[in-house]
């Protein structure tokens, strides 16, 4: 597999942060941060998801602790083949201990694959695809946030019970998109709802929707089923209002930064799941507050919130475990975090499954009006909240060869 110049020009120019209580000396351990550095992902996960591991690293104590790190960063473009390759640099030439992010389901899949080639951790927090705890599930990898099930569940469930029961689906055509469709089909339809037709986009590039809106908008379905992310959801719902379109929108993936990019104005009323809130307890608001000297102008995703909490975990298993430990097998590496109970501000307390699912509750949300919010980034209000035992696609269901029946 060829990388390009470009490619190792963006893993070699996000330099490393510095060593946190360490001398001019090699690291004991190396973090990699996988991420959309400069595309369509770059909001919701991005640079703010480096300052997240940065800010674990502080909270933790590392060099107190007597943990010397390291941490890289790179720019996949959204390109499995591209990501793949950074992943494999890095865990065969750099000496990269744990790789962490990656907001993209098809390079998701695809550096998990590596991590399992290589006996490596990747620990996942932006990509969305339900897959990666499924039949392509590995002891290599666990999935931190939230999956499309979660989304489906949550948010198209919630929807088709309250009268929804017609959609037509817009999807980003690749892994996380039709996973996404496929899961929120399945909630429809066991709520006796019908998906009356859809159409794939291509991704990355794609920015006009009209056509895609008009398909939709003659179908004759209630709901408009959005199954995006990042700017191409706030192209969507931008250019959805802009043609008036009568359809119940549901941004079945929409992050708080694309409600800041979009304004209440636009986005009130949309329901949207997302499993961290940066006001929505005192612990949330904690962390919120610490990381705003490094992020001072946004509010962190639950991806950012995510890479935080699983980098915080993965240094309370190193400091157990020791450095040689975490250095050597990713799979007995991985069974130490799945062991440990997980909490932190972000999520509370939680667990990680067998399948390497990572549990918690997920929240339903719904988008204040211009007249409810206080100010910046005051934009959610709890609808629903599914406990974590719920949340999340039953073992029996996933077929992930880790489940021994």
């Amino acid at each position: 597999m060829q990388i390009d110049r470009r490619t190792l020009l963006a893993a070699s120019a996000m330099s490393a942060l510095p060593l946190i209580g360490a001398k001019a000396q090699a690291p004991s351990l190396k973090i990699g941060v996988l991420t959309d550095l400069s595309g369509p992902y770059k909001d919701l996960a991005g640079p703010v998801a480096v300052q997240c591991v940065s800010q674990a690293l502080e909270d933790f104590g590392a060099a107190a602790k007597g943990l010397k790190v390291e941490v890289i960063s790179a720019d996949h473009q959204n390109k499995p083949d591209v990501g793949a390759g950074i992943a494999a640099q890095w865990y065969d030439r750099d000496g990269v201990d744990l790789i962490v992010e990656v907001a993209n389901s098809g390079v998701a899949l695809a550096v998990a694959n590596v991590a399992k080639q290589k006996n490596k951790v990747y620990i996942n927090s932006g990509a969305a695809t339900s897959d990666l705890t499924a039949e392509q599930c590995n002891a290599n990898t666990i999935h931190w946030v939230y999956d499309t099930y979660m989304l489906a569940k949550s948010t198209g469930g919630a929807l088709a019970k309250s009268g929804g029961n017609s959609w037509f689906f817009v999807t980003a055509d690749y892994a996380f998109g039709k996973a996404l469709q496929r899961d929120t089909t399945g909630f429809v339809e066991a709520n006796g709802g019908k998906v009356l037709g859809s159409v794939a986009y291509p991704f990355p590039g794609t920015t006009d929707f009209s056509s895609l809106l008009l398909q939709a908008q003659s179908s004759g379905a209630k709901v408009l089923g959005l199954c995006n992310a990042g700017t191409d959801t706030i192209n969507s719902i931008k250019q959805a209002k802009e043609f008036g379109l009568t359809m119940t929108i549901a941004g079945l993936l929409l992050f708080i930064s694309d409600v800041h990019s979009l304004g209440l104005e636009v986005a009130q009323g949309i329901a949207v799941t997302d499993s961290f809130y940066w006001d929505a307890n005192t612990r949330t608001r904690a962390f919120s507050e610490r990381l705003k000297p490094k992020a001072p102008n946004v509010r962190a995703t639950m991806v950012q919130a995510g890479v935080y909490s699983s980098v915080l975990h993965w240094l309370k298993v190193a400091a157990a475990a020791g450095v040689p430990v975490m250095k050597g097998s990713g799979t007995d590496v991985v069974e130490r975090l799945k062991a440990m109970p997980t909490d932190d501000d972000c999520f509370g307390p939680g667990s990680i499954r067998v399948d390497g699912r990572k549990i918690h509750p997920s929240y339903l949300w719904q988008i204040k009006k211009p007249s409810e919010s206080k100010g910046p980034w005051d934009y959610y209000k709890l609808v629903a909240t599914t406990p974590a035992d719920e949340a999340f696609r039953p073992l029996n269901l996933g077929h992930c060869a880790l489940v021994k029946s």
